[in-house]
């Protein structure tokens, strides 16, 4: 599989970055109380962690 060119590694960090986003919201959510959208935004993060580890490896 050839190397990512420049657009493209460009999207799977800000896809990264997303994933890191949405994991401190899910906690930050948790804290105040919220049971069902931090479980969710989990989910989101891992779906994107996914799809960035499909086109990268």
């Amino acid at each position: 599989m050839p190397a990512p060119n420049g657009l493209a590694s460009a999207l799977l960090a800000i896809a990264m970055i997303g994933v890191f986003a949405l994991v401190v919201g899910a906690i930050a959510l948790w804290r105040r109380g919220e049971r069902q959208k931090p479980v969710l935004m989990l989910a989101a993060a891992f779906v994107t962690l996914v799809n960035v580890l499909i086109w990268t490896v």
